[in-house]
């Protein structure tokens, strides 16, 4: 009986050896029949794993894309911010970009283009995106007359805040740095996190002292340091890590934010523990993918910008911000563009900003922003702003950006001195510029 067992068990063995090799065999001749083409799409996730409804939205657009272009095949790869930061510099480094990938455009965006990692896409930009997105917002996407790439989204860094935290502990939207530090005590002091910050990931906190060498020095400031008729180790820059501590010192953050992700902070907002986030507009969104009821903060969240320093020669209607796009590698297909044309009509525009809360660019497509107050209060701050400043991790050189977050990470961490971290952000920018 043993041996019956025994012989039955391994012809099975064999016939489903014999099933897979000739399925292995069949999907090779598919393949090699196919004469398709394959390409990738690096994008960020937004949190939520499996149920992500960023990856979802894209799914649904890359099904629609191959149903309409037999042969087309996109492998599509959702990445967390920071995970696709280090694996993008590692394909760069490596010569293999994929083909396309998202992009806040600007000086990291110029540097990967200068270096041969981008297609040109000039002719699809000025034959076709231009009439649908405002060249200026398109501009971000280029450099000297040339175009790699295009948005989805441009918006603006700003305060997010718990109405209902706010309202129970009794505290007003606060205009100045020192309406903000008032409240912070009080917020703490009824159990509330007051503000949420993924401090491991370093670009949230980045955003932090930016904003306050925006407000101290204003545009001035900054235009200086970057034509070399000042530098980033002058006073206002220093003085923005000094406002930066008066922060620090209340301890307003959440316990291990040093160590935190942005997902962390998220969810500390999406789950009503932390009354405050410095986020960019992509901030609702992600909340709901880190909430544990998966609805997030809903009607309860609300949107101010961020306060204004006494005495700083910046305004409070300056704003930082940036948007989201992709750009082409530079073995990218045809088709590859050719999708890009599709992801940014009006209908897709539409549909990511009603997923990530992004702030559309393709005209028609504002109509998603109708019944978001917060949307709406963006785009009139957006409108309204003298001086629109892009992130400075994405603005300047890659090296230079990283400098900057490495020494404002190292301000929160106590490592260094505000004269420090500004002297080290000046050296890297002496060195990488």
């Amino acid at each position: 009986m043993k041996k019956a067992m025994r012989i039955m068990y391994l012809s099975a063995l064999f016939f489903l050896s014999v099933t897979l090799v000739f399925a292995a065999g069949q999907q090779d001749k598919k393949a090699a029949s196919d004469d398709g083409v394959t390409f990738s799409w690096w994008a960020l996730s937004g949190g939520g794993g499996v149920d992500d409804p960023r990856e979802l939205a894209r799914q649904e657009m890359i099904d629609e894309y191959e149903a309409s272009h037999p042969g087309v095949h996109i492998e599509l790869v959702m990445l967390e911010n920071e995970a696709f930061k280090q694996k993008i510099q590692v394909a760069i480094q490596a010569g293999n970009p994929p083909d396309m990938f998202h992009s806040w455009g600007g000086g990291v965006m110029i540097e990967y283009a200068k270096s041969g990692m981008l297609r040109d896409i000039t002719d699809a930009v000025n034959n076709d995106l231009s009439k649908r997105i405002g060249i200026g917002t398109l501009g971000v996407y280029g450099d000297a007359g040339k175009y790699y790439g295009g948005p989805y989204d441009m918006g603006a860094v700003g305060m997010w805040y718990n109405k209902d935290i706010f309202k129970e502990v009794g505290v007003a939207v606060p205009e100045t740095w020192d309406d903000l530090l008032k409240i912070v005590p009080k917020i703490k002091a009824a159990g509330y996190v007051p503000i949420a910050l993924g401090g491991g990931d370093k670009w949230p906190a980045h955003f932090w002292w930016v904003y306050l060498a925006m407000r101290v020095g204003g545009k001035e400031a900054f235009d200086k340091a970057y034509n070399g008729t000042g530098s980033f180790a002058d006073e206002p820059f220093v003085r923005a890590g000094e406002k930066l501590l008066e922060l620090v010192k209340l301890d307003p953050f959440q316990t291990g934010y040093l160590g935190s992700s942005y997902d962390d902070e998220a969810a500390l907002m999406g789950n009503k523990k932390a009354a405050m986030e410095l986020m960019g507009q992509w901030a609702p969104g992600v909340q709901v993918a880190n909430s544990v009821n998966g609805e997030g903060l809903g009607s309860s969240l609300g949107w101010f910008s961020f306060p204004a320093v006494a005495g700083g020669a910046g305004k409070l209607t300056d704003v930082m911000g940036g948007g989201g796009g992709y750009v082409l590698g530079k073995n990218a297909p045809d088709e590859a563009v050719d999708f890009l044309k599709f992801l940014l009509n009006k209908e897709n525009n539409i549909t990511l900003s009603k997923v990530e809360g992004s702030i559309p660019v393709v005209a028609g497509a504002e109509v998603a922003l109708e019944g978001n107050e917060n949307a709406v209060k963006m785009v009139k701050a957006i409108a309204s702003a003298d001086y629109y400043q892009l992130y400075y991790d994405q603005f300047l050189p890659p090296a230079v950006g990283e400098a900057v977050k490495d020494a404002v990470a190292n301000l929160f961490a106590g490592v260094s001195t505000p004269k420090e971290s500004a002297e080290a952000i000046q050296s890297s920018w002496e060195d990488n510029k």
